[in-house]
C-alpha cells in the first residue's frame, strides 16, 4: 500500500461528452478525447450503452435477391410492420409469460394438443405459425394469453428449450410473416405515417416509386391512385390534411388532399399544392407549423386550413443534407445540414425561429461520413432525451460503421448543454421510435433483412459491444512539474457485473513515456441490485455508486485515463475520477 500522507488528490465528474475540435491542452477534464459506444447520462456521467437483439428470428421474405435490405420497419395495430423490395408484410410479437408458466422445456411433448403462455396474442391470427428462437410452432387457436393445439419443431426446426427470464432478457414469440400488399413495382425507401382522421386508426406508406398505400387497423391494403402524388416519398399530416412530397416528377411541389380524407384532392373541397424553389427533402409538423426541408433552404406553412394557409422562407442559406435525419427532439427539431447538426428552435417571439449548429465539438465525425455515407438514419430515445444518428453504407462492414449519439443534459449550475459521443458497430437500414403506454419500442432493419430491437441486452445481437473512453491529458495546473501517481479513485455506476479495464497513461501517450499494464474494474465490489444481480457476485448492501481504489504506477508530467470495454456484460455508467499524485520535481 502506498504512503497517500503527502498525495494531492485531484477529482473530477464525467461531464462534456466527446471533444473532437479542440486541443488536448484546454479541455475540460471530465471531458472526453475518445467516447465511443458510451452515451452521456442524463443522470450524469458517461453510460456504456445497452446493445440490440434480433426482435424476430424469422427473416423479413426477400423479393428478388437475398442481400436486399430491409427498407421500413415500424409498430401498427399490435404488429411489426416490414417492407424488403416492393414487398410489405405483418408479423405480431409478445412474450413468453412470466411466473409459473414461463418456459417450454425441451422435452416438454405437444403435438396438436400443447399450450404455450404468453404475455397477450393482441395482433395475432386465429390460427398460424409461432416462431421462438429457433423453433417453429404451428398453432390452431387463441385465448388472451394462450395458443392452443400446438405442435411443436415444425417446418424442419428442432425443439429447444425457451425460458423467459427477465424483462431485459426478454423471450419473443412471434408470427410468420404475411405479405399484405401485392402488386408492387421495385421501390424506393418508404416512409409513412400514422393518423386517425375518422376515429379509425390507419398508416399511409410512400415509397418513392408507387401510388401511395394507406393500410387500415386489419392491415387491409388501399391503393391512393390520384397522379399527384404518384411516386411520392414522403408524407405527414397536418391540420387534417394529409402532405405528400417528393415525386420524382415534381421535386418541389407539395400536394395536400382534403381534410379529413388522405385520398381526395378536390380543390374546391380544400386540396391544394403548392411548389418552392428548391428539391423538397423532408416534412416535419412543429409548433403549430409545417417545416418543409429542403436541400438549400428550409421554408414553414402556417394557418388553419387551406382558406389561410401560407409559406414563408425560415432561412435561405442552410438546408437539410437528407430528410431522414429531421427528428422532433427535445421541445425542438433537430436536422443534419452540410456543416453538421442543426436545430429549428421556437424563441419567445410567437412565429419566429432561430437556426443554431450544436455539433462543432464533433464536426470531423461528420466530415468523415457525410459524402461517404449511402444511407441516413436517426431514431429519438425521449427518456434519455437522447438523438441517434446513423451513417450506414451498403458494403461496409457493420463492425466499422459509425454513428452519433446526441444527449441535450443538464450540466452543473443548471444550464442545458449537448453532449455527444460516437457509436461504432450498428448498421441500421431503417428506424423507427415507438413510443406506447409504458414502453418504447426502438427498432431497426438490417441490411441482412432481420429485424432487431435497440436498448435490449448487452451485446450487438451477439458480438461484443467495444466501448472506448478516454481523458484528456492533465498536467494539474503546472505542466512543468512531475507527477508521481499513487492512487486512482474510479466511482462508478453498475448495473451487473463489470467486464472493463483502467489504463494510466504518461506525457500524451509518447513512445517513451511509461505504459503500466492495465487494472480490472474490480466487480467483485460493486454494489448488489436486488433482482438483478447474481447472487455471490456484487456486494449486497454496498454503495449504489461504489468507489473503486486502484494503486497505480508511474509518472509523467501530463496524465491520463483509459476505460476500455470489450465484454458482453450489462452496462455501468462512469461517473468521475479522483487521482491522487506526488508532486516531483520541476522540468
Amino acid at each position: 500500500m502506498p504512503d497517500l500522507s503527502q498525495t494531492t488528490p485531484s477529482a473530477f465528474i464525467c461531464e462534456g461528452g466527446l471533444i473532437a475540435n479542440r486541443s488536448t491542452f484546454i479541455m475540460q477534464p471530465g471531458q472526453a478525447i475518445e467516447l465511443e459506444n458510451f452515451e452521456p447520462d442524463i443522470e450524469g456521467g458517461y453510460r456504456r450503452i445497452s446493445g440490440y437483439q434480433r426482435h424476430i428470428r424469422q427473416i423479413v421474405p426477400h423479393t428478388s435477391s437475398s442481400d436486399e435490405p430491409v427498407l421500413m420497419v415500424t409498430s401498427f395495430a399490435d404488429k411489426i410492420l416490414a417492407a424488403r423490395g416492393e414487398k410489405i408484410f405483418s408479423s405480431a410479437t409478445t412474450d413468453l409469460a412470466r411466473g409459473a408458466t414461463n418456459s417450454i422445456a425441451q422435452g416438454t411433448a405437444m403435438t396438436g394438443s400443447g399450450t404455450i403462455t404468453v404475455k397477450s396474442t393482441t395482433g395475432f391470427s386465429s390460427s398460424g405459425t409461432l416462431q421462438i428462437g429457433s423453433e417453429q410452432f404451428t398453432y390452431t387457436g387463441v385465448t388472451a394469453t394462450t395458443f392452443t393445439g400446438v405442435t411443436r419443431a415444425v417446418n424442419s426446426t428442432s425443439a429447444a428449450a425457451h425460458t423467459a427470464t427477465s424483462d431485459s432478457s426478454r423471450t419473443v414469440v412471434s408470427e410468420s410473416w404475411t405479405e399484405k400488399d401485392t402488386g408492387r413495382t421495385n421501390a424506393g425507401k418508404y416512409s409513412f405515417e400514422r393518423f386517425n382522421f375518422d376515429g379509425n386508426e390507419k398508416i399511409v406508406v410512400v415509397d418513392g416509386v408507387n401510388d401511395p398505400t394507406v393500410f387500415n387497423s386489419s392491415i387491409s391494403a388501399t391503393d391512393i391512385t390520384a397522379s399527384a402524388v404518384e411516386g411520392a416519398s414522403i408524407v405527414v399530416a397536418f391540420r387534417e390534411h394529409m402532405f405528400y412530397a417528393g415525386m420524382s416528377s415534381t421535386p418541389q411541389e407539395v400536394v395536400f388532399s382534403q381534410p379529413f380524407d388522405e385520398d381526395a384532392f378536390s380543390s374546391g373541397s380544400g386540396a391544394g399544392s403548392f411548389k418552392v424553389d428548391d428539391t423538397v427533402v423532408g416534412l416535419k409538423v412543429f409548433r403549430d407549423n409545417l417545416f418543409i426541408f429542403c436541400e438549400n433552404r428550409i421554408f414553414k406553412l402556417s394557418g388553419s386550413s387551406s382558406a389561410n394557409f401560407a409559406v414563408s422562407a425560415v432561412t435561405r442559406d442552410i438546408g437539410c443534407i437528407n430528410g431522414k435525419t429531421i427528428q422532433e427532439f427535445a421541445g425542438d427539431l433537430i436536422f443534419l445540414g452540410p456543416d453538421g447538426l442543426r436545430t429549428v428552435a421556437g424563441t419567445a417571439r410567437i412565429g419566429d425561429v432561430e437556426l443554431g449548429t450544436i455539433s462543432s465539438n464533433v464536426q470531423s465525425i461528420f466530415d468523415d461520413n457525410i459524402t461517404d455515407s449511402s444511407v441516413f438514419e436517426s431514431i429519438v430515445i425521449p427518456q434519455k432525451t437522447q438523438y441517434r444518428l446513423f451513417f450506414s453504407k451498403a458494403g461496409a462492414l457493420e463492425s466499422r460503421t459509425e454513428g452519433l449519439i446526441c444527449v441535450l443534459k443538464g450540466q452543473q449550475g443548471g444550464r442545458e448543454a449537448y453532449e455527444f459521443a460516437r457509436l461504432k458497430g450498428i448498421k441500421p437500414a431503417c428506424t423507427d421510435t415507438f413510443i406506447t403506454v409504458g414502453d418504447v419500442l426502438v427498432l431497426h432493419g438490417g441490411f441482412d433483412g432481420y429485424i432487431y430491437r435497440q436498448e435490449e441486452g448487452s451485446t450487438f445481437d451477439g458480438s461484443a459491444i467495444n466501448g472506448k473512453y478516454r481523458s484528456p491529458d492533465m498536467t494539474f495546473g503546472d505542466p512543468g512539474i512531475r507527477k508521481h501517481m499513487q492512487r486512482v479513485v474510479v466511482n462508478y455506476k453498475p448495473e451487473s457485473v463489470i467486464d472493463a479495464d483502467l489504463f494510466v497513461r504518461y506525457d500524451y501517450e509518447s513512445a517513451d513515456s511509461a505504459r503500466p499494464a492495465a487494472y480490472p474494474l474490480d466487480s467483485t465490489d460493486i454494489a448488489g441490485i436486488y433482482g438483478v444481480s447474481t447472487y455471490g457476485t456484487p456486494t449486497y448492501g454496498g454503495a449504489s455508486q461504489p468507489l473503486v481504489r486502484q494503486s497505480v504506477e508511474g509518472s509523467g508530467f501530463a496524465v491520463a485515463l483509459r476505460v476500455n470495454d470489450g465484454g458482453s456484460t450489462d452496462p455501468y455508467s462512469l461517473k468521475g475520477f479522483q487521482l491522487e499524485y506526488q508532486t516531483g520535481a520541476r522540468r
